[in-house]
């Protein structure tokens, strides 16, 4: 017994080494590759919204990435997001998405930290709709916000608002909403850059602990090793491990209104995510993988295209976030493209110098989701001028 206790002592010692070497690397790898999905000018943040007065560097963002990295526990990460977010967004705040109910966890500049605690946000409609079931930002006017919300919490000067969904494993599990207060920041690039960091660590703080979960279990098997004179014990179960949830600190106040039911399982918990969730996902999803476009591809070319959409929708939002009145103007009148030709190509060739020499140039996502986004799939809007 006590061979067996020091081995997993020395187990123990020999992850927490390996661990203390390698995250720093991963964060530096990880801020490196989440600026590097959206355009230079976003991740510096030298561009700003309508009614924006944000000038915040490329230092202060990589700052901003790095604090949510020093987090070690969900509330830390979540926490650190809305600290290092509120200085992007006048007024920001976090709702916890589960079973297609949205419901407030904690905010900043809204009154107190807990002032949007257990607000049932409306998902039926809106930026917050939008946001979840399509998992893109969604710049909008406060006029579309929740009526409820708005009652209670006001809005801002300029009106424009930003809702942006948290992903984890491919579900949208929180949406952050933020606006200009009467101060006038907002910053929509950087908080995206924000909410994908969080994301991915998040997902990288559930790997460690499971790597953790998985040498004690080893520690736990050479011990049982060492007695063979009693039976071998059951396999364990293999179960999703999932981390406290930090939204469960009280029960909910309200019920929100919710949607129609989803025909896929929702996800239990806003961070379910583990090296056993993905292989049980993975099982789960065996009949939608026929409705891959890209499964008759190889794995390389896949993820190339898969990227290219994710690099098109971050342009065409970014374009969408900075020329509102354009784009709702455009739309009525018919001309949308002549009204952002300047926006559209620009964004356009930094689409091509990325992309349009691998896999990923067939598909001419960027001309795609330009009409899907700006458009709303009717042609028409672009007008004449528009190439097809």
């Amino acid at each position: 017994m006590a061979e067996s206790k020091e081995l997993q002592q020395i187990v123990e010692r020999a992850v927490a080494q390996v661990f203390d070497r390698v995250l720093p690397r991963l964060q530096a790898e990880l801020v490196e590759r989440v600026l590097a999905e959206l355009p230079a000018a976003s991740a510096d943040s030298a561009q700003t919204g309508a009614g924006s007065q944000v000038h915040h560097g490329h230092g202060n963002l990589v700052q901003a990435v790095a604090s949510i990295h020093a987090g070690s526990s969900q509330k830390e990460i979540l926490r650190a997001l809305l600290e290092a977010g509120s200085a992007y967004g006048s007024r920001i705040a976090l709702f916890v998405v589960k079973g297609g109910a949205a419901t407030g966890w904690q905010s900043r500049g809204l009154g107190d930290d807990d002032a949007i605690k257990d607000f049932p946000l409306d998902m039926t409609a809106g930026p917050a709709a939008h946001a979840y079931q399509n998992r893109v930002v969604a710049p909008a006017n406060i006029a579309e916000m929740d009526r409820r919300f708005v009652k209670q919490f006001g809005g801002p000067e300029n009106e424009q608002i930003i809702v942006l969904p948290l992903v984890l494993k491919d579900k949208v599990a929180a949406l952050l909403y933020a606006d200009g207060g009467s101060e006038g920041v907002l910053d929509g690039p950087s908080l995206e850059v924000l909410v994908l960091t969080t994301s991915t660590w998040l997902e990288v703080a559930s790997l460690r602990k499971q790597a953790h979960k998985d040498f004690a279990d080893a520690g736990a098997s050479m011990e049982r090793m060492e007695r063979p004179e009693q039976p071998p014990a059951a396999p364990p179960v293999q179960t999703v491990s999932s981390f406290a949830d930090p939204f469960a600190a009280q029960p909910p106040k309200h019920i929100a209104r919710k949607p129609e039911p989803e025909p896929e399982p929702e996800p239990a918990e806003v961070v379910e995510v583990s090296a056993h969730a993905a292989s049980a996902g993975a099982a789960a999803s065996a009949p939608a993988a026929a409705a891959d476009p890209f499964a008759g591809m190889s794995a390389e070319d896949a993820d190339t295209h898969r990227k290219a959409q994710r690099f098109a929708r971050l342009l065409v939002d970014e374009i969408k976030l900075y020329n509102q009145a354009k784009v709702a103007e455009g739309r009525r009148n018919k001309d949308l493209y002549d009204r952002l030709k300047e926006d559209i190509e620009k964004s356009r060739s930094t689409f091509q110098k990325r992309y349009g020499t691998t896999a990923a140039a067939s598909g001419d996502y960027f001309q795609r989701e330009v009409v899907r986004s700006l458009a709303e799939d009717d042609m028409s809007v672009m007008g004449a001028s528009f190439r097809k």
